[in-house]
């Protein structure tokens, strides 16, 4: 577990945990799961873009954007791992073999396919106001300091994330009411299928396309509590 600073819950060591599922809720089962950094970065670099359409006219003397969406947002920093004594390892890890105990725990925890879910983890980086979820996207490692048989003793690893949103996660933080958005709505009782269909496109037909997306058994019994997505307007109702 992360240490902790003596105001609120806010760690005082960088902490990354890995989730098994886009929805980040179910961590990974892992001993080194959250993982928890030897030496906080000196620094971090965030970038996020907003896109536009260029409605520029031509010959026009200024441009008139059109706002198209919230571009992707991405992290980077880096991190030492120093096996030579000067810093003490968080519990659970040790310098037995240099740093490459570390680093390949690392890599497994971070940058492998995961075999439950076909793709690497999902991951949650925390520390004290920062709190960016994504998945890895680059990692670069550079070794420097070896003992005589060549046990590297600290490594140095240049890593970036992309922010990652899952579509219901996008849809309910969007909360937008057009139908060529993704939405996704909490069933309560009353509802129907067809019901929220007209509510959300404005034609009923379309609830054998929501079923089939939502892989539903019934679509006359969806029971009050279950999650749907409505997923963009794409081709007539049929």
């Amino acid at each position: 577990m992360a240490s902790t600073s003596a105001i609120g819950s806010q760690p005082t060591k960088m902490v990354i945990t890995a989730y098994a599922d886009p929805q980040f809720k179910t961590k990974v089962a892992s001993d080194s799961n959250p993982f928890t950094v030897w030496i906080n970065p000196a620094s971090y670099s965030y970038n996020r873009t907003v896109q536009y359409n260029d409605r520029q006219a031509q010959g026009a003397a200024g441009g008139s954007p059109e706002f198209n969406r919230i571009g992707d947002a991405d992290l980077s920093f880096d991190l030492t791992f120093d096996a030579t004594g000067v810093i003490p390892v968080p519990t659970g890890q040790s310098y037995e073999n240099g740093v490459s105990d570390v680093v390949n725990t690392f890599i497994a925890l971070l940058s492998t396919i995961n075999g439950e879910i076909h793709t690497p983890n999902y991951l949650v980086v925390g520390w004290a106001g920062l709190q960016f979820q994504g998945v890895l996207t680059s990692l670069k490692i550079d070794y420097s300091l070896f003992r005589p048989d060549g046990t590297p003793l600290r490594a140095k690893l240049s890593v970036a994330f992309k922010y990652y949103a899952s579509e219901a996660m996008l849809a309910q933080a969007t909360g937008f009411s057009s139908p060529d958005l993704t939405h996704v709505v909490t069933v309560v009782a009353g509802d129907t299928l067809p019901a929220l269909c007209y509510r959300i496109y404005g034609d009923s037909g379309y609830y054998a396309k929501v079923a089939r997306f939502n892989r539903l058994v019934n679509f006359r019994d969806v029971p009050p509590g279950t999650e749907l997505l409505f997923p963009p307007l794409s081709g007539s109702a049929s």
